[in-house]
């Protein structure tokens, strides 16, 4: 299924963007149309370093302060793809790109996306062999799919540390289902 759809993309969208080009140009004129593009393409480059260097700025700020850079890291993320939409011609790649890169824009498109890799997280884990360890009320251990606000798993102090949320031995409370926790210390003998 996810073949057909890329092929049928990669088929259909040079057509719309060509046919979206002949339009644009019977309107305005050739060379008009090919100096929006390139006018186009260099405010594109703009906003992408631009862009670029405070999400980067953004994520060594995260980094340094010891949380999980994830916003950070997927903003970077959209602004990469975003250039490169940009640098194909056509207008309608541009405003995908401008969708990703505009920091008034690019939280949409953010929520978006983690919605639908989320979806597809949850479909494929689903399937797989190892489905029955997942929290399967709402994917990885909290009501959004991906644990609860602090990240993947829970709040530190809260018995569920990071991974796959109540799981027994993923990242659950101490020995939850697993029988009787026996409480001690571990010596090493060659000290």
């Amino acid at each position: 299924m996810v073949r057909i759809g890329l092929f049928l993309g990669f088929l259909l969208v040079p057509v719309l963007e060509i046919w979206f080009l002949i339009r644009v140009g019977s309107v305005i004129g050739g060379w008009q149309t090919v100096a929006l593009l390139i006018a186009d393409s260099v405010l594109g480059a703009w906003l992408v370093r631009r862009e670029g260097r405070r999400a980067w700025a953004a994520l060594r700020t995260a980094i340094e302060s010891g949380r999980m850079p994830d916003k950070e890291l997927l903003d970077g993320a959209m602004i990469v793809a975003g250039g490169a939409l940009l640098l194909t011609p056509g207008f309608l790649s541009d405003v995908f790109g401008f969708f990703a890169i505009l920091p008034f824009t690019r939280p949409i498109a953010r929520r978006w996306l983690s919605w639908f890799l989320g979806r597809r997280v949850r479909s494929l884990a689903a399937r797989s062999p190892y489905a029955p360890l997942f929290d399967g009320t709402a994917g990885f251990g909290g009501p959004s799919g991906f644990g609860d606000a602090s990240g993947f798993g829970g709040a530190p102090g809260s018995g569920r540390g990071p991974g796959f949320g109540s799981a027994p031995g993923f990242g659950g409370p101490a020995g939850a289902g697993r029988g009787r926790v026996v409480r001690g210390e571990v010596i090493d003998d060659d000290q």
